[in-house]
């Protein structure tokens, strides 16, 4: 027997399925490739070798026609029927998803402002290795981002939904942090500490207020890719907290930073790993609106993890690379429980509560009520 090249792919089915272009079967490929123009097939490795003819590799195998082998030379002579409509599953991402609203929470990722390391590094990656860049702070240009991203939360009233801001405990994203989410005004008559000190890495800013804004909390979790790159490199905590006073770095355990190593890069399924704990993190918060400031490389790596379950295009919108500034809104699902909580809009119902009776038995008694 022969096999000729055709559009036709067949399944070779072993328990296990594998796809292969391959053409028409049989002695006259000619005729067999225009009979299965429409079709695909598969080999069953059972103890009857026989040639199955489905739809395609991704549908059960549900064959239309079962044909033994030693009839393999006169396939041409088939007549199959018309090839039917190939309907999705539930889990194939053409669905739409429905989850309850409080085992969900909304998520504001935020990339920070352009840095030091950004202006050049943009241009040449190699100029991330330059220890000029240590812990990069803002530019002037990304000074003028953060001031229009603010203006942004505060005209969409996106900052009253806020209920707490996560940063990474890097000068960049912290001056983002504080510079879009906190409060206005700061004297040195305020009984508050401030979020920022004046001039607060090179900032040539005014201090920052810690009033009417929600709670910033850093963390580790979601700091930029690990190791080499020096801007990546954090200074001391206590350092931090002159700079940053009202910042709350409790989840913080080390110092000095023992997560950066000058010579090991954390590979890209670390990262992500690292962004799925973060997320499982999040979902472990009371809080249900919750402003994330972290860094390009994280937000890509740990974003590319989700998404298998959309539609391709809503794959490529999660994990597209975050601009200086730019701030997505997303909603992260529960789907393992990880949070406890209780919905505060759901209501119970039956109130008073009583025994229901089904539909003809509660039209039986009403017609006895009625002869009585």
């Amino acid at each position: 027997m022969t096999v000729a090249a055709s559009a036709t792919s067949i399944c070779i089915t072993n328990n296990k399925a594998t796809t292969i272009a391959i053409g028409g079967v049989g002695e006259d490929s000619r005729l067999v490739s225009s009979s299965l123009s429409a079709s695909s097939a598969s080999f069953s490795s059972s103890s009857t070798s026989s040639f199955r003819f489905g739809l395609s590799s991704s549908i059960p195998s549900t064959p239309l026609l079962t044909i033994p082998t030693c009839a393999a030379s006169r396939l041409h002579l088939l007549r199959l029927p018309p090839p039917r409509r190939c309907f999705a599953s539930m889990d194939s991402g053409e669905f739409p998803s429905l989850y309850p609203l409080h085992r969900c929470k909304t998520i504001y990722l935020v990339r920070h402002a352009q840095g030091i390391h950004n202006v050049e590094g943009d241009k040449n990656y190699k100029a991330y290795m330059s220890p000029e860049y240590f812990d990069a702070y803002l530019t002037p240009l990304g000074w003028q981002q953060v001031d229009n991203l603010r203006k942004h939360v505060h005209t969409s009233g996106l900052l009253n939904r806020i209920e707490l801001v996560v940063t990474s405990p890097l000068l960049r994203t912290m001056q983002t942090a504080v510079g879009v989410f906190g409060g206005d005004g700061y004297t040195d008559r305020m009984d508050t500490l401030p979020l920022m000190l004046a001039n607060a890495g090179n900032s040539r800013r005014a201090a920052i207020s810690s009033l009417n804004c929600p709670p910033i909390v850093a963390l580790e979790l979601c700091r930029e890719h690990l190791g080499v790159h020096p801007c990546d490199k954090r200074r001391s905590i206590s350092e931090y907290q002159c700079l940053f006073p009202a910042i709350d770095f409790s989840l913080i355990a080390s110092d000095e930073d023992t997560l950066w190593k000058a010579n090991v890069r954390e590979t890209k399924e670390e990262v992500a790993a690292r962004g799925m704990n973060f997320m499982k993190w999040l979902l472990s918060r009371k809080e249900k609106e919750i402003a994330v400031v972290t860094h390009s490389g994280f937000l890509f790596h740990t974003l590319s993890a989700f998404g298998n379950d959309c539609h391709c295009s809503v794959k490529k919108e999660i994990a597209q690379h975050f601009a200086n500034c730019e701030l997505r809104s997303m909603v992260l699902v529960d789907k393992s429980m990880i949070g406890s909580d209780s919905s505060p809009i759901n209501y119970p119902g039956k109130i008073p509560s009583g025994l229901d009776l089904p539909s003809d038995l509660a039209d039986e008694k009403n017609l006895e009520n009625g002869k009585t």
